[in-house]
């Protein structure tokens, strides 16, 4: 049976939607700044292999059988994919302790972030520890 949402991960995602948003809200000018390209490209590619290994870690730790994988990979990425275009076209408002121009590279880190889980949550259980 395919299941389309899996509620735990639903939730899981919506509560690391909200932890990620406030220590943002609250810290970001320590978390996110402008930085040379390159280590944007490494934060980017850290993020994405850790949303991959997470994906795979919470399927597993809320026993979604493998072949559901997929749904449980979209079910933990849909509250960044439906919550942060709103943080994103109201940048300065959501996050008033960073400069506008980082708007570019937040949405940029929200979108690496949800690749890595949804890959995560595609691959075959023996390509990815």
């Amino acid at each position: 049976m395919f299941m389309l949402l899996h509620r735990g991960l639903f939730i899981s995602g919506l509560a690391i939607w909200i932890a990620a948003t406030l220590a943002l809200r609250f810290a970001g000018q320590f978390i996110l700044h402008a930085r040379p390209w390159p280590a944007t490209l490494i934060l980017f590619a850290v993020s994405f292999l850790l949303m991959a290994w997470l994906a795979r870690r919470l399927c597993r730790r809320f026993q979604v059988p493998p072949e559901q994988w997929p749904a449980g990979a979209i079910s933990l990425a849909l509250p960044t994919l439906l919550l942060d275009p709103f943080s994103s076209a109201f940048f300065p408002v959501v996050f008033p302790n960073l400069a506008p121009e980082l708007a570019g590279i937040f949405g940029g880190w929200m979108l690496v972030c949800c690749a890595g889980a949804l890959l995560g949550g595609t691959l075959r259980p023996s390509v990815l520890p």
